[in-house]
């Protein structure tokens, strides 16, 4: 059992995490700040506030004698706590971390050489054992990442830190750039102050209900948002131990979460849908019976659709374990507002609404009093904090919506980040937007927004997501841009006509599955070798995104759905391949035993893939 002391005292006096984390090495010096799961509960590795702020002194020291001070620094580590010692060097150090996830064996470097390029990143950060892995599973080209300084953070001693010299940090200062895919294959690094990071974290704090005696489990990625900010800075900002595993551990088995969660008694955990749906279908009924989670007080959920189905479900399977419903937390946020935007009462169960799906095509909001055949079931997000204003806009107008009218989601407030780095006219765009009716809801002409690009409505302050402007596919809660996808799979093959694929996310079993549609080259089309073209297309897509393709449909030269000036209208096409009216050469599904079924339904559900939280990863 852990023991807490009453830690929330004075951390809202903090301008950055630097100074924060000084504070709990001084105060809390012999309490366990993170603890590392090798397995369910195997401790493999933990790390005192003390040793954490030490370990952070000796890599920033290493980071100042190379002089990178204002420099970029590419992270690259395993889930663990080499991460969090690299990721508070490059704060104590004034040095900006840029995390990134390691790459596999055999995966292509184009988005980590992306990513380094665009921010133009000095040195690598990593560690001994993946730093040798790296070296032996990739050419020495490959490593060479813009002529990168490579850096093995495990192995310094604690004298070093003692060469530490203290920065001139405040709110201002930049800490991180949070990438995310960009539309046309470049990502894009949104910068994130030591202002936003504190202020997202007490937003966490009061939407959560968190106090000392909150327990933290995890297995988010710490290299996105969800993890980082949800599950490593914020037991850190309360000054309690959290206690987090890896991503693999838990999808290899999900019983591995749960039984962690009963094992230390967790108040808070959470991921996207999937991943409670992916406990209901295999955690069996003998594990069922080892579990308590009665001390699960936060069960967030957010990144992806939040769907009614899974609530309901994973509530009545672990009923018996002492789950309540009222434990499920939907929440709404991205990566360019820090993390969170919108969170419900801790206590209180998930709001849902029942809407007329055909008037929700149109964008209006035509409310019904239960499911039925023609209804949406929507779940809402939570409300905003009164230091952070969420507006419903029309995206063409930019006026206010009606109450019962879908527009875009804007939001304002200290939690939005500084915009994207080094891209002005992409930051301009879409972090400087202006009401064209300002007086309404007293929102003043000098209040710049942030579009987020997600649709939506408010019913009494609660929101409701409804849908996308952009076309971005969600699975396990990563956002995909489709072109990103689709320049992928038309360099995949000769035969494969450039310009003209499309790529989108069809919902199967309770899942978004990624389905390519692509045209075929005139003069392939009587001697296409389809094995080839689609092993080869669908091992493209693997390397370059760590998607598995669900169904490749190729068709005719010169019958994709296009638009009049020659974009994709991947929402018609998407509907073609549900309702069988594209004009096919050759259908490839992952499951084609269920394919006729799963297409036959989906006809009857095909608005069902607007419904998402954000595109943006909370």
């Amino acid at each position: 059992m852990i023991s807490y002391s009453n830690n929330l005292i004075t951390q809202h006096h903090f301008s950055t995490l630097v100074e924060l984390l000084s504070y709990r090495a001084q105060n809390q010096s012999e309490q366990k700040a993170y603890s590392f799961l090798q397995s369910t509960q195997t401790e493999a590795a933990f790390v005192t506030y003390k040793e954490l702020h030490i370990q952070a002194q000796a890599i920033a020291a290493s980071l100042q004698s190379l002089n990178l001070v204002g420099e970029r620094a590419l992270l690259l580590c395993q889930p663990g706590l080499d991460f969090i010692a690299a990721f508070f060097g490059c704060l104590y150090a004034g040095v900006v971390a840029v995390p990134a996830y390691p790459p596999r064996r055999n995966q292509k470097l184009s988005r980590l050489q992306a990513i380094a390029a665009d921010a133009q990143a000095k040195i690598v950060l990593t560690s001994t054992s993946l730093l040798h892995s790296l070296q032996t599973s990739f050419n020495q080209e490959d490593l060479e990442i813009s002529g990168l300084h490579w850096l093995a953070t495990d192995d310094f001693s604690s004298d070093v830190a003692q060469a530490w010299q203290p920065q001139e940090l405040n709110g201002n200062t930049l800490a991180f750039l949070q990438y995310t895919s960009g539309s046309t294959g470049t990502p894009k690094g949104v910068m994130i102050t030591h202002g936003n990071l504190l202020h997202n974290e007490r937003m966490i704090e009061k939407a959560f209900g968190h106090t000392d005696k909150t327990i933290v489990v995890g297995w988010l990625p710490v290299f996105h948002d969800m993890g980082l900010i949800g599950n490593v800075l914020q037991p850190l900002y309360l000054g309690v131990p959290c206690i987090l595993m890896s991503p693999v551990e838990f999808l290899q088995k999900p019983i591995r979460w749960l039984q962690a969660i009963s094992h230390y008694k967790a108040t808070t955990s959470g991921g996207p849908n999937f991943a409670y749906d992916l406990c209901i279908r295999k955690v069996t009924p003998e594990q069922l019976a080892t579990l308590d989670l009665s001390s699960w007080e936060v069960a967030f959920t957010g990144a992806e659709p939040v769907r009614s189905e899974t609530l309901e479900q994973f509530a009545s399977t672990f009923a018996p374990c002492g789950f309540r419903k009222e434990a499920f937390y939907p929440c709404y946020g991205m990566a360019e507002t820090t993390l969170i935007v919108t969170g419900g009462e801790k206590t209180a169960l998930p709001i849902t609404c029942y809407v007329e799906k055909a008037a929700l095509e149109q964008n209006q909001i035509v409310k019904q009093h239960e499911s039925q055949g023609d209804t949406q079931t929507i779940v809402g997000c939570g409300q905003s904090p009164s230091d952070q204003k969420v507006v419903i806009v029309d995206p063409q107008s930019l006026r206010m919506c009606a109450p019962e009218q879908v527009g875009e989601i804007w939001v304002a407030g200290p939690s939005v980040a500084q915009g994207y780095w080094n891209q002005p006219e992409e930051t301009e765009k879409t972090f400087c937007a202006y009401l064209a009716d300002p007086g309404v809801s007293d929102s003043p002409t000098s209040v710049p927004y942030l579009r987020t690009g997600d649709l939506g409505f408010l019913q009494d302050g609660e929101l409701f997501i409804t849908g996308r402007l952009k076309d971005v596919i969600i699975v396990r809660g990563q956002n995909h841009y489709p072109q990103d996808i689709e320049l992928t799979v038309e360099k995949s093959h000769p035969s494969l006509r450039v310009g003209c694929g499309a790529a989108f996310a069809v919902d199967f079993k309770n899942s978004e599955r990624l389905v390519i549609v692509q045209e075929v080259e005139r003069s392939y089309l009587r001697k296409l070798n389809v094995q080839e073209v689609i092993a080869q297309l669908r091992q493209a897509v693997t390397a370059h995104h760590g998607l598995e393709v669900f169904a490749t449909v190729l068709v005719k030269t010169g019958s994709i759905p296009k638009t009049s000036s020659g974009k994709i209208r991947r929402q018609a096409c998407r509907s073609a391949f549900l309702s069988g009216n594209l004009e096919v050469v050759e259908d490839w599904s992952e499951n084609p035993q269920n394919k006729s079924k799963f297409m036959h339904l989906q006809a009857d559900v095909d608005s069902m893939l607007g419904q998402l939280i954000s595109g943006k990863q909370l």
